[in-house]
């Protein structure tokens, strides 16, 4: 018990600080969250699914440093919102393939051609219609919230050191296309906070006009210097391999992508559920195979690489349980995990779904703590 100094001061409580350490690898927050992706694909429940947003939410809050690229968690939650109430919209205006009985109104229907038969303009809303796009849209925010998740936690500077040689170059195309967003964004508020210090106006027309000329020198700017910085750094040099090394990166590379996607196929179809996941499991080793011999065309080092540590094995492994058991879960009580709109019910909360869910939440006790923010 410390004293605070102050007159008639008493002790001061301290709350539990999470220790400082070592970031975690940036490929396990993407496992991670593209785990709890796919686990929000495997279910329509709008409360196993408003669950993972919470879930998602809770990490991100907890766990994303202050850093520009840790700002596109909202963004990402505007879209996952603009996607829902379009997807909503589009059941109001043309109508759901679902049978209803509960009319919430009558929308004016506007007669349409011969050839557009099976679409319809207005008519009637039901209940059991909209129920059933908010289910579907849901399904489909959460999946843009957990990726978004993803966006904020990992680093996309960290996450393109630790890609293979055989994808250098591509990556670096998507990460200069992540980071151009949030530097864009944080010039705009620069600017704009700027311009309010000195008294001129930073909204309307006029006050855009006057940012966007500085934030365009500004993004040419960083594009000159990057550009700068990649050749100085031998960007784009390729090393000579024998032709059947070629030959062979190729053809695995090709092969194993086909593999996972008739594989994914598979596992997606009732039909293809015995060869799904083998075919699978044999298009990723042939995929990074051919990876792995692709990276003899790209030599380059890496200063003070990434390491898996044993925190970075249990934030992935968390996500992948809660992946792994609503697939279970999917295939053993589909009724709870795909509620029915007809008829009409309220949707339940199954209790062991809903228990994996919360295995999500062991990333905000086991990683790091993140940096503070400089004052």
């Amino acid at each position: 018990m410390a004293d605070d100094g102050r007159p008639g001061g008493g002790a001061v409580r301290q709350e539990p600080v999470r220790a400082q350490g070592t970031p975690l690898h940036p490929a396990a927050w993407w496992l991670w969250a593209l785990a709890l992706g796919t686990a929000a694909t495997r279910t329509t429940n709008p409360l196993l699914l408003a669950l993972l947003l919470a879930t998602s939410a809770y990490v991100v809050t907890t766990c994303r440093p202050p850093t520009p690229w840790a700002r596109s968690y909202s963004a990402f939650l505007k879209l996952a919102l603009a996607v829902l109430v379009i997807r909503l919209v589009f059941v109001v205006a043309l109508g759901s393939p679902v049978p209803g009985t509960h009319v919430i109104v009558t929308l004016p229907e506007v007669p349409l051609p011969e050839w557009a038969q099976g679409i319809r303009l207005g008519g009637a809303v039901t209940a059991e219609g909209v129920l059933f796009s908010l289910y579907d849209g849901l399904r489909l925010a959460t999946l843009l919230v957990c990726v978004g998740s993803a966006n904020a936690l990992a680093s996309p500077s960290r996450l393109l050191k630790a890609l293979p040689g055989a994808l250098y170059e591509t990556g670096v195309a998507v990460v200069v296309a992540l980071t151009f967003a949030p530097n864009l964004i944080a010039d705009v508020q620069r600017l704009r906070a700027a311009r309010r210090l000195r008294g001129r106006p930073d909204r309307g027309v006029r006050g855009l006009l006057q940012v966007g000329l500085p934030v365009l020198e500004g993004a040419l700017e960083r594009s000159v210097a990057l550009a700068a910085a990649m050749d100085a750094r031998g960007y784009g040099r390729t090393a000579d391999v024998p032709a059947p090394v070629r030959r062979t990166t190729t053809a695995l590379t090709l092969g194993g992508l086909l593999g996972i996607c008739a594989g994914t196929y598979g596992l997606l179809t009732a039909a293809g559920a015995d060869y799904g996941l083998p075919l699978l499991l044999a298009g990723v080793t042939a995929a990074l195979a051919g990876l792995r011999l692709g990276g003899r065309r790209s030599p380059r080092t890496r200063y003070r690489p990434d390491r898996w540590t044993p925190r970075a094995c249990l934030v992935a492994g968390s996500g992948v349980a809660v992946a792994a058991l609503l697939t279970v879960a999917s295939g053993t009580d589909p009724e709870a995990l795909h509620p029915g709109v007809v008829p009409l019910t309220a949707p339940t909360l199954p209790v062991w779904p809903a228990a994996a869910v919360l295995l999500g939440l062991l990333p905000a006790f086991l990683a790091p703590a993140p940096p503070k923010e400089p004052s």
